[in-house]
């Protein structure tokens, strides 16, 4: 089973009629080349393909597998993704609302294409991909979906000043029935 979580501004972002499988521009060839690398398992971790040599020292200085997965499987969109930054006089970066919003689009449906990813794995595992953006980025996060650990908040709407986006996929043997 695949859900989409958003809190209500990632919602009024992408508008009402946001189709959910639109592909991102040609512009976005590093989440692509991330897509063609895949994702695995190993043992209890879950990472993104080229991070399969660090997947040993989980959870290393995290709490629980599930905050080093996110640290691990973290990046940042606006690195992968063109976007327009200026900087205030602090140094701070600042990303303007439609860029925030392209962030989320393409990160959205690059969460997606994770969420399969896992679900075609071997032995598929339940994941959440996590992106959020603000006005000075955006963010994708992959942890494997674990009873009692949570990366994010249950109320969505909580993240004031972001706009956030959670893709769940959960194989079907995961599900009561």
């Amino acid at each position: 089973m695949l859900t989409v979580r958003m809190n209500d501004a990632a919602a009024r972002s992408l508008g009402p009629d946001f189709p959910l499988g639109e592909a991102p521009p040609a512009k976005a060839p590093r989440l692509h080349q991330l897509l063609a690398e895949g994702v695995v398992r190993r043992d209890e971790v879950v990472v993104l393909a080229r991070h399969r040599d660090q997947a040993g020292g989980a959870p290393g200085g995290f709490d629980d597998l599930t905050g080093w997965e996110c640290g691990t499987n973290s990046f940042h969109l606006d690195d992968v993704i063109p976007v327009e930054r200026r900087f205030r006089a602090d140094g701070e970066p600042v990303i303007g609302e439609a860029d925030q919003t392209l962030l989320l689009r393409h990160g959205l449906w690059f969460a997606v294409r994770v969420a399969h990813l896992a679900a075609a794995l071997e032995a598929p595992v339940p994941v959440c991909c996590i992106v959020g953006t603000n006005s000075t980025g955006g963010t994708f996060r992959l942890h494997r979906a674990r009873p009692g650990q949570n990366w994010l908040a249950a109320d969505l709407d909580g993240y004031a000043t972001e706009k956030i986006i959670a893709v769940d996929f959960s194989p079907a043997e995961h599900h009561p029935s």
